[in-house]
């Protein structure tokens, strides 16, 4: 099987698996006994190979099962925090949101909505690129044609208290505007959670540099351990905790750290950035090819921007549906996706793709990685062209 779906989430790193196959137990980090220390030296050591990877200081890197949990943390911790400093009986600002994000960022911030959080909803352009003017507009509570109200509402907003954004769409691969959203988040004195979950280990990205005060990543999306990730909280940020506990990682996320999940987080994160440069331009020219040889084809659509993260191709089929379509695929040996793999499994119209106005047509999101090579890409050009046919035909 060819694979297609490495944004989903791509294959362990050789040095991963021999790291992991090698290691030795390690006690509780928490413990004050030689084992516990040898485990916490693990740990912190991990931590901070992590934290230079990613443009952070070592205390800033709170780690977490993945980038759903950091997303949460993020989005609830943020606004929990917001409605503390409101005070009693007084609402904080809005969450405001763009339309086209990830399902954890969706699921997260309607569930606050339901516990009484406002949301405002930002529009995107046709390749799924956040309108940055609007979301500042959304930030400061003035009306704007790409705003929707407040939960729903129009016009005459208050301030907003939290902000959320991709870095790049996980879909589609489009880069957002960071850096006119964390200026204006800056401005509004709001604070910015950035998702990098499908960015990290793609993009050079310094957590630093960005002007987010919060910023979500994980650790399979670039060839570490599934089930490990983190959220970089910087220093002056007001969050509260999801659960509690023994007070770890900065009261911030309680429980038994993964000192070994840590450990080859940090190795996968090394590798990836040492390699960036040079997988990045392969995988462009790679990514390139695909569009270019089936753009010409009839009622096949590219939604991929220009500026896109350098292993997603994305397109969009019209007559066709987008379960029989990857089922053919998959039927001739390739492993593709109709968008974001973390739906539960569940088939459903992808909301990025009709945020981008297309609707009724199969969404298909073919993403490489570092064992995608020239053969495999040219075995998927030559089997597009019939398996989009059949597609039709059913």
């Amino acid at each position: 099987m060819r694979l297609f779906d490495h944004a989903a989430a791509t294959p362990m790193r050789e040095s991963v698996r021999e790291a992991l196959a090698a290691a030795e137990p390690l006690a509780n980090p928490a413990s004050t006994h030689r084992e516990g220390q040898r485990a916490r030296a693990v740990l912190e050591d991990a931590r901070e190979r992590l934290a230079a990877t990613l443009g952070a200081h070592p205390t800033e890197v709170i780690l977490t099962s993945g980038g759903t949990e950091s997303i949460n943390l993020a989005l609830k911790g943020a606004w929990w925090a917001a409605r503390e400093r409101a005070g009693a009986g007084q609402q904080p600002g809005a969450i405001v949101v763009p339309v086209a994000e990830h399902h954890a960022t969706l699921d997260a911030v309607e569930w606050l909505e339901r516990q009484g959080a406002q949301l405002r909803w930002v529009g995107v352009d046709a390749h799924a690129v956040t309108d940055h003017e609007a979301f500042a507009a959304a930030l400061a509570g003035e009306p704007a044609a790409s705003v929707a109200g407040a939960s729903g509402g129009t016009a005459s907003m208050a301030p907003a208290s939290v902000a959320t954004m991709l870095v790049a769409s996980n879909e589609l691969g489009s880069l957002q505007p960071i850096e006119p959203v964390a200026d204006a988040s800056a401005r509004a004195g709001v604070p910015l959670h950035l998702d990098a979950v499908g960015a990290f280990g793609h993009l050079p990205l310094r957590f630093a540099d960005t002007g987010a005060s919060l910023m979500s990543v994980a650790s399979h999306k670039l060839g570490g351990p599934h089930g490990v990730g983190a959220l970089v909280v910087r220093r002056d940020a007001r969050l509260h905790a999801l659960h509690h506990g023994g007070g770890q990682q900065r009261g911030l996320r309680s429980g038994t750290q993964d000192a070994l999940g840590a450990s080859l987080f940090a190795l996968a994160a090394e590798e990836a950035m040492a390699e960036l440069a040079g997988e990045s331009a392969r995988l462009r020219e790679l990514t390139g090819a695909i569009l270019a040889a089936v753009a010409p084809l009839p009622g096949v659509r590219v939604l991929a921007a220009e500026q896109r993260l350098p292993h997603i191709a994305h397109l969009v089929v019209e007559g066709a549906q987008g379960e029989s379509l990857q089922f053919l695929l998959d039927e001739a040996g390739f492993a593709v996706s109709n968008g974001s793999a973390c739906s539960a499994g569940v088939a459903r119209e992808s909301h990025v793709v009709r945020a981008c106005g297309v609707t009724g047509a199969a969404p298909l999101r073919l993403s490489l990685g570092r064992t995608t090579t020239r053969a495999d890409v040219d075995a998927l050009i030559g089997a597009l062209p019939a398996a989009i046919g059949r597609a039709r035909a059913l």
